[in-house]
């Protein structure tokens, strides 16, 4: 860890042992986001560094507390709404007598650090505005994940009571590969379409490697992006409308990033609009990430395709920087459970196999749960089993044993007849390697 990176961190250990900094808005009580049960209590305000927060206490409330992180990273501004949908999304937590506490963050964008120190804050004040917690339990979603993953190895020492911020983790539909990694796919992306199509940037448009997403202060409607992605390969249009020259496109760019067609506008929007945040306001305009030594296969004409593809190589300092601010080391004191559908093309599955590997590296993964779902969905799994999940996580932090996937199962299906959704839960799926599914370095 840097100099930078320790202070960060001795400064947010020292705000959750001490809890010197204050509330800027101190929670106070404030409408539900429309949805909820009458019964839920809500609390609004904002944190020292100025991040909206949103308090939920269920009726029913038996002394856990959720603390949600969301995922994208959102690029929008922070607003006090920010985490609304959030909590109507996973609101099994709060059917199930769990409180919960989210942050907007301070500010839109990538920074998982510092994301995880307004989690931090988030949660400190929660405990400061619903009395003692009996058991807090951290939440991360998608690249929340990946902020949670981070935050329970840097920013969860035990307090002067001996109590941690949170007692364990549940991180589902995870981004765990690593920033330094988890976005090769999109690396790839960026450069086949700049090789197949062209557009982005178009000849005549200022030129940029193509992993710094955007040039220095230049926005980009999704709309205008997708109109480059879409004259190119036609993909709105049924395939025999389309010309040769667009079927060929939309294939090869699939099998030179190893992204499914029908997942390519995604990947391409968060490889403009992402990489464009990491690179103009963490990386002073260097690129954190790289291809040069890639061999791409699979496409039409795969000589042709290496030959002219745009090759770029990392700035180091940059890939030393984002790999400090996001990458999991695996040194955990905490259970964690994750749930990952095998079919998400947004986060593919094969970032749990990455997360584990990490762990068993570091000698941890006897405190690391995996449980995998016959689903597809990215951003909401079958309702149940986040319940059941997090019921499971209490029992193991208390009890100190261990469960497994099938427990799990039996534990979402116990709960089905009150919550929506079906148990696919596959207690025996083990994901391939990470560089199975992307193209490796």
């Amino acid at each position: 860890m840097s100099r930078a990176g320790r202070a960060a961190a001795i400064a947010a250990i020292a705000l959750w042992l001490g809890g010197a900094a204050l509330a800027a808005e101190p929670p106070a009580p404030a409408e539900c986001p429309p949805g909820l049960p009458e019964s839920t209590t809500c609390l609004r305000g904002r944190d020292s560094h100025g991040a909206f927060l949103l308090i939920a206490r269920p009726a029913n409330w038996h002394g856990g507390l959720i603390t949600h992180i969301f995922g994208g990273p959102r690029m929008a501004p922070p607003a006090r709404d920010t985490t609304d949908e959030d909590l109507l999304r996973y609101s099994e937590f709060l059917d199930q007598g769990w409180a919960w506490v989210s942050t907007s963050r301070r500010r839109a964008g990538f920074a998982i650090r510092r994301a995880g120190e307004d989690t931090l804050e988030a949660r400190r004040i929660a405990g400061q505005v619903l009395g003692p917690i009996r058991f807090s339990l951290l939440h991360g979603q998608s690249w929340g994940a990946a902020v949670a993953a981070r935050a329970i190895e840097t920013l969860n020492e035990p307090g002067a009571d001996g109590t941690r911020p949170w007692q364990a983790a549940l991180l589902t539909s995870g981004v765990l590969a690593g920033p330094s990694r988890a976005y090769d796919m999109r690396v790839d992306l960026r450069a086949a379409f700049q090789a197949i199509c062209g557009t982005h940037p178009r000849p005549e448009e200022t030129q940029y490697p193509v992993t710094l997403g955007l040039p220095r202060g230049v926005r980009m409607a999704r709309q205008e992006l997708m109109d480059r992605y879409l004259a190119c390969t036609g993909a709105e249009l049924a395939p025999e409308q389309r010309s040769p020259a667009q079927l060929r496109a939309l294939s090869d760019l699939s099998a030179a990033s190893r992204i499914p067609e029908w997942a390519i506008p995604g990947h391409l929007t968060w490889a403009t609009t992402l990489f464009a945040d990491i690179a103009w306001q963490m990386m002073e305009g260097r690129s954190a990430f790289g291809n040069q030594s890639v061999r791409y296969s699979g496409t039409s004409d795969d000589a042709a395709l290496n030959a002219r593809i745009p090759r770029i190589a990392p700035d180091p300092s940059a890939a030393a920087r984002l790999a400090e601010d996001g990458d999991p080391t695996g040194r955990i004191a905490v259970p964690v459970l994750t749930l990952h559908g095998v079919e998400d093309m947004t986060a593919f599955v094969e970032h749990e196999a990455a997360y584990r590997t990490t762990l068993e590296a570091a000698g941890t993964d006897h405190l690391l749960l995996q449980v995998f779902t016959e689903e597809m969905e990215h951003s909401k799994l079958s309702g149940p089993i986040y319940a059941a999940a997090a019921a499971a996580l209490r029992d193991w932090a208390e009890t100190r044993r261990r469960p497994n996937a099938s427990e799990i199962r039996g534990r979402c299906e116990a709960l089905a007849s009150r919550a929506t959704g079906p148990c696919r839960i596959l207690p025996d799926y083990q994901p391939r390697p990470w560089t199975s599914r992307v193209n490796p370095r």
